[in-house]
């Protein structure tokens, strides 16, 4: 939207003047039905919903009628500080360059209470981080409009490396973010926009003088920003907006404004030890999980037939072995074998504590990846131990993660960091940077963690492409916490890279990500671990597997121990009717030991709650039979399992 671009300023009493009171009054009632619960969220008053909708059926931009840019010479001052004018520096338009300002130029200046005050902003980019190199690549003219609009010198026609590097740096300083709620789990990633040229100037104050909102409005099926006063404002006065808005801890708020007001933490402490035990109080009441009460272990004869009921189609596809059945009805079933997470265990433990399952009361602690690195530091304090990379929740532990980068910084260190959601798999939302900033900022979409990106990982060298990044999947068996009975899949799975691995690129997929499965034009490269195992010896003949993976179990069984230490909701529930299958995700790291001798360190990226076991029964058709065998019958003996406690 261009500032001085607008149409007539309709009157404010009504939504719409083309229609009679009674249709204008339907036509806001189902406005208010369809988006009243997005614009209460929002904070959007309810008295220019009825002009709102007006300017969205009618694409009504007339922000150019109130306000206007100004040109600002921004001068160093005599009194700023070094470390101020170094930021100025560092800054896209440094110096003497000009900036900008949006004002109030109405005449009769702006009236809060008055219904017509929102204004609708256009989005001059619209993109989900994986795709922003891409777009700025294809799209004709975006990256030349997103260098202008960001301040970003540009020459020459072509889109350059260096352009586009800089844009995808300097866009976090501009991005906003909305999330869809509904869709798939890719259509739900967040997407990030960055306003036209107009909203892009609206400046940061901590006491602001409007308030914006991102707004999708179905039934065109497009985004916009939504723009409204907080206080009524005079001819001059500087329209501001809080770039932190919602925020009110100081220390929190300061991380927050990093992207534009430089700030030094490096005197707060990084140090990240346990939450407290409120902390997983907080979490089990937020998931709505309701413990089992206690219960004897269930003891069945011996040559009892368990009939399962279950929603997952590979088990009633391999599970073959003689002393299960499979049954429709849920209420006679003995094991409910479930995809979806059970919740309420105090009622089952009530009504029918004898019906096994496959899940544990608070097993999020392990499957979510804030927890997970929570419950780790029991095993090896503040900083984590050292199977599991450095990770930092970013509702939680920002100002201490901002501490950490910033000290790595001033010691030359590597800052390669990976942004995850707490509770997707796939890799979806997922990304890699060294950027600041750019953390900083993913954190305004949904819950994540931040962990140290493993810059020197143990590679294999594929023939056909060169030395990629490999992971390792293994899958585990969790038969009882008291006493801790943990069985571990004899058979693992690799997945790899397919392009050689380097320290950057960091958005290309295929360089830096494992997980090829779930597109059909990436190429899957698949090796069974018998044939793994001589290879990956041959390249590394002072580590052979069987000591390697001694590391990695040893990994396993100190989690496990971390994790089932404690009483829930801090530990995993000792629910003698439960049992479980996850699978442990790792990578190999070069370390140090203590005598200088170079070793491969496990690296445990997550844990999977139902993992997909399709290629498990692909190549090994007796997977459930071993499952089954070893967590409801109790006979391992003869299973592809190997006991780690």
């Amino acid at each position: 939207m261009d500032a001085d671009a607008g149409s007539e300023n309709p009157p404010a009493e009504r939504g719409d003047p083309g229609l009679t009171p009674e249709e204008d009054a339907r036509a806001r009632a189902e406005f208010a039905a369809l988006h009243g619960l997005a614009l209460r969220a929002s904070g959007v008053p309810e008295r220019y919903w009825g002009r709102l909708l007006h300017k969205l059926e009618h694409e009504v931009f007339d922000a150019g009628e109130m306000f206007g840019i100004m040109q600002v010479q921004e001068v160093e001052e005599e009194s700023e500080g070094e470390e101020a004018r170094e930021a100025r520096k560092k800054q896209p338009n440094p110096g003497g360059e000009l900036c900008y300002k949006v004002i109030v130029t109405s005449e009769n200046g702006l009236q809060a209470a008055d219904p017509n005050s929102i204004f609708l902003i256009d989005h001059a980019w619209t993109c989900r981080v994986e795709r922003a190199r891409q777009q700025l690549q294809q799209v004709p003219g975006l990256l030349h409009r997103m260098a202008s609009l960001m301040g970003i010198e540009f020459h020459g026609e072509l889109p350059s490396a260096e352009a586009e590097d800089l844009v995808l740096e300097e866009m976090w300083r501009f991005n906003q973010t909305y999330q869809l709620a509904h869709g798939t789990a890719e259509e739900k990633v967040p997407v990030w926009y960055v306003m036209d040229e107009f909203g892009s100037r609206i400046q940061h104050s901590d006491t602001p003088s409007f308030a914006t909102a991102p707004f999708f409005y179905m039934p065109q099926q497009v985004a916009y920003t939504l723009l409204w006063p907080l206080r009524d404002l005079d001819t001059g006065e500087e329209v501001t907006r809080d770039f932190a808005y919602g925020e009110a801890d100081p220390l929190i708020r300061k991380c927050m404004l990093l992207p534009w007001v430089p700030a030094d933490l490096l005197d707060f402490s990084s140090s990240t030890p346990e939450p407290p035990d409120e902390h997983y109080q907080a979490i089990l009441e937020e998931n709505k999980e309701k413990l089992p009460l206690a219960i004897s272990p269930v003891a069945y004869p011996c040559d009892h037939v368990f009939k399962v009921y279950t929603d997952i189609q590979l088990v009633f596809s391999h599970l073959t072995h003689p002393r299960f059945t499979f049954t429709q009805s849920e209420a006679d079933a003995d094991i409910l074998y479930n995809f979806s997470h059970f919740k309420d265990y105090r009622t089952l433990s009530q009504e029918r504590p004898n019906v096994l399952l496959n899940q544990f009361p608070c097993e999020n602690l392990l499957t979510v990846k804030d927890c997970l690195a929570s419950i780790a530091r029991r095993a090896g304090g503040p900083e984590g131990p050292a199977w599991l990379p450095r990770t930092f929740n970013l509702r939680t532990e920002l100002p201490q993660f901002v501490s950490y980068f910033q000290q790595r910084e001033r010691r030359g260190h590597d800052n390669h960091w990976i942004c995850k959601p707490w509770n997707l798999a796939r890799s979806l939302d997922t990304h890699i940077t060294r950027s600041l900033h750019s953390i900083i900022r993913h954190r305004e979409s949904t819950p994540k963690v931040v962990s140290k990106y493993i810059e020197n990982p143990v590679l294999f060298l594929r023939e056909d492409v060169g030395p990629v990044k490999f992971d390792v999947r293994y899958v585990v068996l969790l038969r009882s916490v008291k006493p801790l009975r943990l069985f571990v899949y004899d058979v693992f799975w690799l997945r790899f890279s397919n392009r050689p691995f380097a320290l950057d690129d960091l958005d290309d997929y295929e360089k830096h990500f494992t997980v090829m499965n779930y597109d059909p034009e990436v190429v899957l490269k698949q090796v069974h671990c018998n044939e793994f195992i001589p290879e990956f010896e041959k390249q590394y003949p002072e580590f052979p597997w069987k000591s390697v993976q001694a590391d990695i179990f040893q990994a396993f069984t100190e989690l496990f121990q971390v994790a089932c230490a404690k009483p829930p909701p801090l530990g995993l529930c000792d629910y003698p009717s439960s049992r479980a299958v996850y699978a442990i995700d790792l990578m190999l790291k070069w370390d140090n030991c203590p005598d200088g001798k170079r070793m491969m360190q496990p690296q445990i990226l997550e844990v999977n709650f139902n993992p997909d076991c399709e290629r498990a029964c692909r190549y090994h058709p007796s997977f459930f039979n071993d499952v089954f065998s070893t967590l409801y019958l109790d006979e391992p003996d003869h299973c592809h399992v190997t006991r780690l406690t």
